[in-house]
C-alpha cells in the first residue's frame, strides 16, 4: 500500500482506539471518564452548599449583634431581679438612700419569703422618721434604685409620740413611719421559705 494509505488506515485504527476506550465498559479510560464526571457532580453540589452557607456567613455578624445586646439585657435583668439573695447589698442600697435623705431608718426586719410561681419575694418590715419632705424623697431614691424594691403598709405617725421611747428624735423631725420594703429574687430559696399566716409552706408552691 503506498504510503497515504497506510497514514489513513494508521488513523482508522487510532480512532477506534479512541472510541473503544472511551466507551468500553472497565476500560481505563471510561474508568476515569466516570470519576471525573463524579467529580464534577460533588463539585456542583460543594458549590451549591456554599452559596447556602454564604447567607449565614452574612447574618453572623447581625446574629453576633443581637446576641450581644440579649446578654446585657440579661445583665441588667440580674440587675433588677438577681439570682440570689444579696440580702448585704440590699440593706447597704435602702441605708444610703436613707442617708441621702436624711432619714433615719431606726430598724429593718427580715420577714417571711414568699414564693411566687417565677421568683420570690423578700419583705422586710422597716421604720424611719425625719422631715415629712425627706421622707418623700427618701422614697423617690428607692424608686430610683437599680435593683426592684416595693414599698407597701404604709403607716404615718406624728413623731412627737415617739419621743423618749427609744431613741432620741432628731430634731426637725416631723413624721415617723413603719412600712414594707420588699424586693425579689429569682434562685429557689436555701431555706424553707413559709407566707404570713401560714407557716410550712415549701419553696416553689403558692402560698
Amino acid at each position: 500500500m503506498s504510503v497515504v494509505m497506510q497514514a489513513l488506515i494508521a488513523a482508522a485504527i487510532a480512532v477506534v482506539l479512541v472510541l473503544v476506550g472511551f466507551y468500553v465498559p472497565l476500560s481505563p479510560v471510561a474508568q476515569a471518564r466516570t470519576e471525573f464526571d463524579k467529580a464534577v457532580q460533588a463539585r456542583t453540589k460543594l458549590n451549591q452548599e456554599v452559596t447556602q452557607l454564604q447567607v449565614y456567613k452574612q447574618r453572623y455578624g447581625e446574629l453576633k449583634q443581637q446576641m450581644d445586646a440579649l446578654n446585657k439585657q440579661l445583665d441588667t435583668l440580674k440587675t433588677i431581679v438577681p439570682e440570689e439573695k444579696e440580702v448585704d447589698e440590699f440593706i447597704r442600697q435602702v441605708q444610703g438612700a436613707a442617708s441621702a435623705a436624711n432619714v433615719q431608718l431606726r430598724r429593718l426586719t427580715a420577714q417571711p419569703i414568699v414564693p411566687k410561681d417565677y421568683h420570690y419575694e423578700m419583705p422586710f418590715e422597716a421604720q424611719a422618721d425625719g422631715p415629712y419632705f425627706n421622707m418623700l424623697d427618701f422614697f423617690s431614691r428607692l424608686s430610683r434604685l437599680s435593683r426592684i424594691i416595693n414599698v407597701g403598709d404604709l403607716q404615718f405617725d406624728d413623731s412627737a409620740g415617739s419621743k423618749g421611747t427609744k431613741y432620741p428624735i432628731r430634731p426637725g423631725t416631723t413624721v415617723s413611719g413603719v412600712f414594707t420594703v420588699t424586693t425579689f429574687f429569682t434562685k429557689p430559696a436555701d431555706t424553707t421559705a413559709t407566707a404570713p399566716g401560714k407557716p410550712g409552706a415549701t419553696p416553689g408552691k403558692k402560698p
